[in-house]
């Protein structure tokens, strides 16, 4: 597969949207990863995006299918042997400038905010609320790191690695370099979004990069984006 992705799981049970497509495209169609003693041999983080309230079920930003992700990331917390297991945590301010009601706009419109498009949300994960804070159900014993992002009112951040535009590090990069990862694995919230930059970033890093697809789902504000995502990273 092309810019460094490999999948490390069988998708014949894979459900991440209600896009038939994309169901059946994950199906018959992806890669499994083959785990040679090279790979074996690498140091490994999993890197656990946004699992928040809000993103979950009944929260303000819900992504359909979000909750049904949490038991598959807790049993690759236990069977799997990580250097690092990192989660990422939207954590906006109030005043956060992607937030429709902050513009004076309707959730769905887009703006351009410091030079690059601004998709419109609906205000979410503020920082010290209940919406930010990580799912009840989501095991946190074996958390080694926490990457905060957002925290910027004047820019949005998606990837786990930087904001939207490129301005500032979260310095995941210096956390997974410092302990000398080579290969991450990533899951969470949401695909086409936060998952997918995540994934772009780790690649551009130098990281060898799998996405785990039973452990992510799409938010599809456009019905195609979960698989226009899975496309942009092939």
């Amino acid at each position: 597969m092309e810019n460094g992705f490999k999948d490390l799981t069988t998708f014949q049970n894979a459900v991440l949207s209600d896009n038939s497509f994309l169901d059946n495209f994950l199906s018959n169609n992806f890669y499994t990863f083959i785990k040679n003693s090279i790979i074996l041999d690498m140091k490994k983080a999993l890197i656990i995006v946004d699992v928040q309230n809000d993103f979950c079920e009944g929260g303000a930003l819900a992504v359909p299918g979000a909750n049904e992700i949490i038991p598959y990331i807790n049993l690759l917390m236990e069977e799997n042997n990580y250097e690092q297991i990192v989660f990422t945590q939207d954590w906006h301010p109030s005043n956060h400038k992607s937030f429709a009601s902050n513009n004076g706009r309707k959730v769905g419109e887009s703006i351009i905010l410091n030079g690059v498009p601004q998709f419109m949300w609906p205000d979410h994960c503020i920082e010290g609320t209940f919406g930010a804070e990580f799912h009840k159900d989501l095991n946190r014993d074996k958390v080694t790191h926490i990457v905060q992002k957002g925290k910027n009112t004047e820019i949005d951040a998606y990837s786990g690695f930087q904001d939207n535009n490129h301005f500032m590090k979260t310095g995941l990069d210096d956390f997974l370099k410092y302990h000398d990862i080579q290969l991450v694995e990533i899951v969470g919230l949401a695909l086409d979004y936060c998952v997918k930059f995540t994934c772009l970033d780790a690649v551009a890093n130098g990281y060898i990069t799998c996405l785990h697809f039973n452990g992510t789902r799409a938010v599809n504000v456009k019905p195609d984006n979960g698989k226009d995502a899975i496309f942009e990273m092939l």
